[in-house]
């Protein structure tokens, strides 16, 4: 039987050891999350796709991982999609799906090297929270949009209970600089009752 690492997912690590982690992930991840009804990456495609009609535009996966979430992009019209991720393993998986048109490995809180505009939506789908990244990559990825560019991203329940991570999104629109275009909270992993929220994000 292979080894279960949902129960490890959500615990403070260093990015090295998250690093680790999601290598080690790699070759049962799709399992495991599909066992457990995966749900976040359908809801994150269904509604980026309501605000960008021409789905021709490029998008960037941040925290790809192994392709599930450019696959729900790609299924749901969208192509071209770059992705990046910090797992090697995990972007081996990913480049076995052909849904990207490049995959890059990044290291923990490396620039992404591409400028504002080049993309028409950055999606985070299942990536900043506990375990995982921290919420300053919100604010790269937000200032690695053009005006007008969207961002779609989810926090789950273990997010939702930090401040910090829903403080970001507050700091970003009521200020003006960003449109809260969509929040839906729903099912994240339905197979150990985690929800989570999916947000859209204009940037102004």
């Amino acid at each position: 039987m292979s080894e279960k690492y949902l129960d490890k997912a959500y615990g403070a690590r260093d990015a090295d050891e998250t690093r680790k982690l999601y290598d080690d992930w790699a070759a049962s991840y799709e399992a495991e999350l599909g066992e457990n009804g995966y749900a976040t990456p359908g809801r994150c495609a269904a509604a980026l796709a309501k605000y960008i009609p021409d789905k021709t535009r490029p998008i960037l996966d941040f925290g790809c991982g192994t392709g599930l979430s450019g696959l729900a992009l790609r299924l749901t019209g969208f192509d071209p999609i770059d992705g990046v991720d910090v797992s090697s393993d995990m972007l081996a998986q990913a480049r076995g799906k052909t849904v990207y048109r490049d995959l890059r490995q990044i290291r923990p809180g490396e620039a992404l090297g591409h400028k504002p505009g080049e993309y028409a939506a950055i999606a985070a789908i299942g990536v900043i929270g506990a375990g995982a990244a921290p919420v300053s990559v919100f604010d790269s990825l937000m200032h690695g949009l053009a005006k007008d560019g969207l961002f779609v991203f989810s926090f789950n329940d273990h997010a939702l209970e930090e401040p910090q991570y829903e403080a970001r999104v507050m700091e970003w629109t009521d200020c003006g600089a960003a449109r809260l275009l969509f929040a839906e909270h729903g099912d994240h992993i339905p197979g150990i009752g985690l929800k989570a929220k999916v947000y859209v994000l204009e940037k102004n």
